[in-house]
């Protein structure tokens, strides 16, 4: 298996998780660019995952489901509501097939409610819950959703590549500087970043974002409330 990121829209990313020829595409934002890139490897597109019901990262599937008609499109049984063409409702837990690629569902309501991720071999695809050094904002769950979510990702293997939904690794790294300005690790991480900061891992994670390090619920809160206000 490879993964290939395909910049969408300003700081999107979707995602091409490819075994030989046939891939699957991670939330296409929008379908020009992953169609060339599909067309580029020479790749035969077999489905779309996806983490979440925003326009952002739903804005490329009717699109690329009219180049391929009868490709599996899934998402939670929640935010599937709110998506046109989804074939396929999946809830935490669920291992799904497509073609040869294999994955566990893993339910991260706080984003959104039916925000999932996808557990793949070694590779985790966390849409806007987990971001490099950082993490969505809460819309629809709660605050303790949030840091239940962020915690299960992070009990992942520390090896664990992980694949998110937007480059913000810089202004997150700002703010984790502000809020954790011991950390030396959170500095030596900013000095060294070079976008595109895909892919972390979950024991990078771990040592510098400072919402999987929140101890608790509370702190998770106080953290979030003050970057999504934060200038730094």
């Amino acid at each position: 298996m490879r993964v290939l990121a395909v910049p969408c829209l300003k700081d999107n990313y979707a995602y091409l998780v490819i075994d030989g020829t046939y891939a699957v595409c991670v939330d296409p934002s929008e379908h020009t660019p992953v169609s060339t890139a599909i067309a580029r490897e020479g790749l035969q597109l077999g489905g779309i995952w996806l983490t979440h019901h925003h326009w952002d990262h739903v804005g490329g599937v009717a699109e690329l489901v009219a180049q391929t008609p009868g490709i599996e499109v899934v998402a939670h049984k929640i935010d599937a509501e709110k998506i046109k063409g989804v074939t396929r409702i999946v809830d935490d837990g669920d291992a799904i097939e497509t073609g040869p690629l294999r994955a566990k569902i893993i339910h991260n309501p706080g984003h959104t409610l039916g925000a999932i991720s996808f557990w793949i071999d070694d590779a985790v695809f966390t849409g806007d819950t987990l971001f490099g050094a950082g993490c969505g904002r809460v819309f629809e769950g709660t605050m303790e959703m949030m840091h239940a979510s962020l915690q299960k990702l992070a009990a992942l293997p520390p090896e664990t590549r992980v694949f998110f939904g937007h480059e913000y690794t810089a202004s997150n790294l700002r703010y984790g500087m502000h809020a954790e300005p011991e950390n030396t690790a959170m500095k030596q991480r900013a000095d060294s970043l070079t976008p595109p900061s895909t892919p972390s891992t979950i024991g990078l994670e771990r040592e510098t974002n400072p919402f999987v390090r929140a101890r608790d619920a509370a702190e998770f809160a106080e953290r979030r409330t003050v970057k999504d206000s934060f200038k730094g």
